[in-house]
């Protein structure tokens, strides 16, 4: 196996999305042009988008680390807009984007538009939510696309299904179709409560950090597999562990969850970078055989679709905002009144990526009885159109509308006070247990360790406040700011000293690392990401 491709593509990725970091274009846009651009370099390999790669190896490992990243409560309390958008919606989709293709492309038969439709119904896990986080939309707003993005692939795999039976010949029904959603969705969700709580007790359970942090690279494709074993949807068992997962996460000792976050985000990183380019890197595939379809029609296709895709998003966000509103008085008592200006963001942020081309690719090259699959390198193209046209027009055109339409974004003093709030109330209960811990002579310390517990609780109580007070007039640093920096200072002092005794001689390696290691986990307590 020549493994230079894969490298190159992985080290590509994860430069180019480095460099994005350092722009205001979203690292998905610039992978996907990079690619591009790359796609038609002179030899460089031909990467292809294999399904069978795509969709149990890439898939769920980014939908564990969005789900287990997202809030359960949240998702709950948006629990109608997220199941209308992702089921309701997909499946409006695949029916209005499928009768079009079909009334626009000539002799293309109504099956095969409908899976064009499934294929590209579903909104981008990645996407949406990266371009949301950058440009600080509305938490409210951020959870509906990030719930909706983590279910409709189940919907738009299921429909998929469904409407290739019926254009492969395989005699598929309405009540087939119903029955087969139902069994996929249900069997998904039973699958995944059926894990999540063993799987959570092994973490609980084992002791060591290495092997909890190898459980749980498993984890999604333990509860993909098995889900799709039983012929359920995988997709919907993954996002159900993982959200139990990280809503019982606090009971996971502290080194498993540093070295998880670590990983993850690395593991994430990786994954994100390299389908984006992929996805720039398809277009000389994609072009390949279109045949009849070249030049202007097939252009015209694409963005006949384009608009359809557009349009037919906005019919569904719309009435599926205000419709429950005019229906049910409870709603309108219990929710403050919406906007327009929050479904049309939602409405536009309505991406597309890499599991559209994934499924488009596992569309079969023939249909029972030997013919070909009627219109299978259009349906290509247009979903390689639909993908970069969605992520190029509105990724790049979704920042400055948000800025235009001056959307209500996060309060940060009023999250700081929140969180000050909780940090005065947990860290009084603290001081509270060490009294009671302190009378018992078992616990006896002396009188100086004990003020040094007592310092650090008022360190951690203080210092979220401060970040409410002023600023160093020379620096522009609040009193937490200065603090944090000098302790890391104080231990870049340390650590040069250690690392010079090593290297004399006066201790070992083994030393150093645990000295080392001691310092780090000082420095990452001192060190606050900035939001």
């Amino acid at each position: 196996m020549n493994v230079l491709p894969l490298l190159l593509l992985v080290a590509g990725s994860a430069a180019v999305a480095g460099i994005a970091r350092r722009t205001p274009v979203p690292a998905p846009l610039l992978l996907v042009a990079a690619g591009l651009v790359v796609s038609y370099v002179p030899g460089v390999p031909q990467y292809t988008l294999d399904p069978d790669v795509v969709l149990p190896l890439v898939l769920p490992p980014l939908l564990y680390t969005a789900a287990a990243d997202s809030s359960y409560l949240d998702l709950r309390a948006q629990l109608r807009p997220v199941a209308l958008l992702s089921v309701g919606y997909v499946l409006f989709a695949t029916l209005a984007v499928g009768w079009a293709a079909y009334l626009i492309v000539p002799d293309l038969p109504l099956t095969a538009a409908l899976v064009l439709g499934a294929v590209v119904a579903p909104p981008d896990a990645v996407a949406a939510t990266a371009v949301a986080r950058r440009v600080g939309l509305p938490s409210q707003i951020t959870t509906i696309l990030q719930g909706e993005s983590l279910v409709n692939d189940a919907t738009a795999i299921t429909a998929y299904k469904v409407a290739l039976a019926a254009a492969v010949g395989e005699g598929a029904t309405w009540a087939t179709g119903v029955r087969e959603f139902a069994l996929a969705a249900l069997g998904g969700v039973a699958v995944g409560l059926l894990l999540m709580m063993p799987i959570h007790w092994l973490r609980t359970h084992l002791k060591e950090a290495l092997l909890q942090n190898t459980l749980s690279l498993l984890i999604p494709f333990v509860a993909y597999g098995a889900a799709e074993w039983a012929h359920a949807s995988g997709v919907l068992a993954v996002v159900v562990v993982a959200l139990y997962l990280g809503y019982h996460n606090w009971q996971v000792d502290f080194a498993t969850r540093l070295q998880e976050e670590a990983v993850w985000k690395m593991v994430a990183f990786i994954l994100e970078s390299a389908v984006f380019a992929l996805i720039g890197l398809q277009l000389p595939v994609v072009l390949r055989g279109l045949g009849r379809y070249e030049g202007m029609h097939a252009a015209w296709y694409a963005v006949a679709v384009f608009a359809v895709v557009v349009v037919s998003r906005y019919l569904w966000v719309y009435p599926a905002t205000f419709l429950p509103r005019v229906l049910s008085s409870r709603i309108r008592e219990r929710e403050e009144n919406p906007t327009w200006k929050g479904p049309f963001i939602i409405g536009w942020a309505g991406m597309r990526g890499v599991v559209s081309l994934a499924i488009a690719f596992s569309i079969p090259r023939t249909v029972h009885g030997g013919g070909p699959f009627p219109g299978r390198n259009l349906i290509l193209f247009l979903t390689f159109t639909m993908v970069i046209g969605t992520l190029v027009v509105q990724g790049l055109t979704l920042p400055p509308l948000i800025r235009l339409l001056r959307l209500p974004g996060r309060d940060p003093r009023a999250e700081t006070l929140a969180e000050a709030n909780a940090q005065a109330q947990a860290s009084l209960a603290a001081e509270h247990h060490l009294d009671a811990l302190l009378e018992d002579e078992g616990n006896t310390l002396p009188p100086p360790l004990v003020d040094r517990l007592r310092a650090v609780l008022e360190r951690r109580r203080n210092a979220v406040w401060e970040r409410l007070g002023s600023v160093n007039p020379v620096t522009g640093e609040t009193a937490d700011d200065t603090y944090s920096r000098l302790s890391r200072e104080m231990i870049g002092a340390e650590r040069e000293v250690f690392v010079r005794l090593r290297n004399h001689r006066y201790i070992d390696d083994e030393m150093l690392r645990t000295l080392l290691r001691r310092l780090d986990l000082e420095e990452a307590a001192a060190y606050r990401e900035s939001a």
